[in-house]
Parts: structure tokens; C-alpha cells; sequence
């Protein structure tokens, strides 16, 4: 398996000058790159390919080597690499019929991560007989100190030196990891997503769930939003440009981290929970982007010019609720941690789950009038909704299991 380990640096002051001028230099060449390929383009109809801005690095160095030439030759070509990736990712959604986004250039605070190659710019645990810490060595700014809470396993391939907010992380990507498989429960478990509880297990979960397999939904953002507005109005009673518009920022931005810290802690306990009690773990394979899209207006027929109410309001309630919760979060933690465990994770889909009896299988909106309660209008069974969607997630990712192994 290919896995990432994030640690926290603890660069020395004359350390964070250097980072800091690293990633302005990375953002340069970014934008540069992206000013040539446009201009060349525009003027000439001619598409410039990475190989050749590539080519033109040796030259760039040479001229500048109080700058660019400053930094690793290869992060460098990383840095053109993620230029390339965001023009393949635009033509991508042109021929698929998509909105495409052009790449945008990067501006002060939008470019914060430098990415390295192993053993080429950048070096882990460059003082492995050191008593009591650890190093990482980057091109052009020496060893800096890395808080190494976790042992790294498999092989190191690549570093990232990435800044959020005043702090600094390292990245470190690993391949060939080896998986630590759990011992077998003999368990399997459907999981529904929800938004008034977090999740619904198909069985309780011990220490995770209530005696219905209702996992609480902790609303993050929600529990955050009285100190966010404060801070956001203050920003906006800044003038532009001013330390004091910066200060304001910067607190905008540490509540936001903040938040999306204790959503991933949460997901990280939850999953864990999960593939510790179960052997395989069905959830539903959910388009969240499709989901969290607001409803166009409607253009009142009778009327032209006039567009009719479309529940837009309310249906940005719902998209902010979804976007809380951090489905998407946790899908892709539990995806990875099912992988390392051993576990066997199946997606189905969540069309009729919510609406289907699991007695006697009759599908119908009637048999769910209420959003809690369920009760077949055919046979007379009645159960909590987020239950019989999360029995019926678990019995069709069965089938569809046991289809694909015949």
C-alpha cells in the first residue's frame, strides 16, 4: 500500500525566513510557467507541454542563483508537474462536457506546498543515531526538526513541506507498506449516512453507538459558528490592506482549522470503531458533490423575466448540514484504514435503501411519511428509518458481494 505521514516541524526562525522565501520562489516559477503557457497560446495557438518548460530550468537556475537556483532541481520540476496536472485536469472536464476551470495564478497565501523526492532535495531521518529527534533535510535550508509522533513504515518517496496558518507540516509518502490485519469478528455491518445522526451502524457498536447503532453527529461548524461570525465581522470592519485586516485573516483562517481538525479526528475514531467490529462494512456510494449542488431558478412561464422560488434557502441549510457532517472525510478514512486492516469495504448504491421494507422488500415513498420513523404500508413492519437504511445497505452490499464471486 502507498501511505502518508504527517508530522509537525519545528523550523528555528532563521528556518521559517528560508521556507517561507522557498515557497514565494515555488509560486513564482508556478505563475511564470502558467504566464508562458497562456501567452503562447493566446498569441500563437502553440500548447507548451511540460517536458519543454522543464528544459528551460537549467537556464532559469543559471540566471537567478540567488533565487531559483537556491532550491532543489527537482522540486522544481514537481512544482511544473503540478502546473501540468491542473492544465490534463481542465482539458479533462472540456472533453467531458463539464464546467472546466482554467488554472488560475497563485497568489500571495494560495501556494503552500513544496513537494520533494527522496534522496534528491530532501532527505528523512537524515540523523537516524540522533538520541531524541528527528530530521528532515531540505536543498537550501539544512535539517529542520520534525515531530515525529508515529514510526514510518515502508519506503519514503516523496517529502511535502507544506504551511497552514503560522505552522509547518511535512508530508512523507511511502510505498510498499505493509498491512496490519486485524483478527476476524465475523461481522458485517451497513452503515447509512445521515445528517441528524452522523451515521446509523445495522448493529450497535460498543463505546461508539447507542443501542439503536446511532453514531451522534458532533456539528463542528455548527458549534464554531457564533465565534466564526464574530471574527468574519470584525474582518469585514477592516480596511484593505492593513495589519489589522491581516490579524482578523489569520483568525478566520485558525477557526477554520481548527474545525477541520475535530471533523477528521472524528472520522478517524469512527472508522477505527468500524473496521475493529466488522469483517466487511457496506456503506453507500454517495455523490456528495451532486448532492450539495444548489437548485436552479425556475423562470415563472407566465411571466418573462421572473424566476420563481425554488427552495434555495432551505436547500442551503441541507448542503451546509452534509458539508459538516464531512462525509467525504470520512468515506476516504475509512477506505484506507479498511485496506490496512484487512477488512473488505463495498460500495452500493443508496437508491431505495431509505424506502424499502426489509421484511417483505415492498418499495415505497408511503412507507417512509416521517424522516424517523418507518412502517411498510404492505406488511405492517415498523422500525427507525436510519436502521432499515442501514439493514438494507448491508443486505445489498452482501448480494452484490456475493454476485461478483460467482
Amino acid at each position: 500500500m502507498r501511505r502518508s505521514f504527517k508530522f509537525l516541524l519545528r523550523p528555528t526562525v532563521k528556518q521559517q525566513i528560508m521556507l517561507t522565501a522557498m515557497l514565494d520562489d515555488h509560486r513564482a516559477l508556478y505563475n511564470a510557467a502558467l504566464e508562458e503557457r497562456r501567452e503562447a497560446y493566446r498569441r500563437a495557438k502553440i500548447s507548451i507541454r511540460y517536458g519543454e518548460q522543464s528544459a528551460q530550468l537549467k537556464e532559469i537556475r543559471a540566471d537567478d542563483p540567488a533565487g531559483q537556483g537556491r532550491w532543489s532541481f527537482t522540486s522544481q520540476q514537481q512544482t511544473l508537474r503540478r502546473l501540468n496536472k491542473a492544465f490534463e485536469a481542465f482539458f479533462r472536464r472540456v472533453k467531458a462536457g463539464q464546467t472546466p476551470g482554467y488554472p488560475r495564478f497563485k497568489g500571495r497565501g494560495w501556494f503552500d506546498t513544496v513537494t520533494f523526492v527522496d534522496g534528491d532535495g530532501a532527505k528523512w531521518d537524515s540523523q537516524p543515531h540522533h538520541p531524541g529527534a528527528t530530521f528532515v533535510k531540505l536543498h537550501g535550508i539544512g535539517r529542520v526538526r520534525a515531530h515525529q509522533h508515529r514510526p514510518v513504515c515502508g519506503r519514503v518517496k516523496q517529502i511535502e513541506v507544506k504551511r497552514e496558518g503560522s505552522r509547518w507540516f511535512v508530508v512523507v509518502s511511502c510505498d510498499d507498506v505493509p498491512a496490519v490485519p486485524l483478527p476476524a469478528t465475523g461481522r458485517e455491518i451497513g452503515v447509512d449516512m445521515g445528517v441528524v445522526h452522523f451515521a446509523t451502524a445495522s448493529e450497535p457498536l460498543a463505546g461508539v453507538s447507542d443501542e439503536h447503532g446511532h453514531i451522534p453527529n458532533p456539528r463542528h461548524l455548527r458549534t464554531a459558528q457564533e465565534e466564526l461570525a464574530a471574527a468574519q465581522r470584525a474582518y469585514a470592519g477592516t480596511k484593505r490592506g492593513s495589519q489589522r485586516r491581516r490579524k482578523a485573516a489569520r483568525k478566520i483562517g485558525r477557526i477554520h482549522r481548527t474545525v477541520a481538525r475535530q471533523r477528521a479526528d472524528h472520522a478517524h475514531k469512527t472508522a477505527l470503531a468500524l473496521v475493529r467490529n466488522a469483517d466487511v462494512i457496506v456503506v453507500e456510494d454517495l455523490r456528495i458533490a451532486n448532492m450539495t449542488k444548489s437548485p436552479r431558478a425556475r423562470p415563472d412561464p407566465e411571466r418573462a423575466g421572473v424566476f420563481l422560488a425554488n427552495g434555495a434557502a432551505a436547500k442551503a441549510g441541507l448542503n451546509k448540514s452534509i458539508l459538516d457532517a464531512g462525509w467525504g472525510v470520512f468515506l476516504g478514512i475509512l477506505a484506507h484504514k479498511a485496506e490496512s486492516a484487512g477488512r473488505e469495504l463495498i460500495s452500493v448504491n443508496p437508491a431505495n435503501t431509505s424506502r424499502a421494507c426489509p421484511r417483505c422488500g415492498h418499495v415505497s415513498g408511503e412507507n417512509r411519511k416521517v424522516q424517523t420513523d418507518f412502517a411498510c404500508v404492505a406488511c405492517g413492519y415498523a422500525a427507525n428509518a436510519d436502521v432499515v437504511g442501514a439493514c438494507n445497505i448491508k443486505r445489498a452490499g452482501l448480494v452484490l458481494r456475493d454476485t461478483d464471486a460467482a
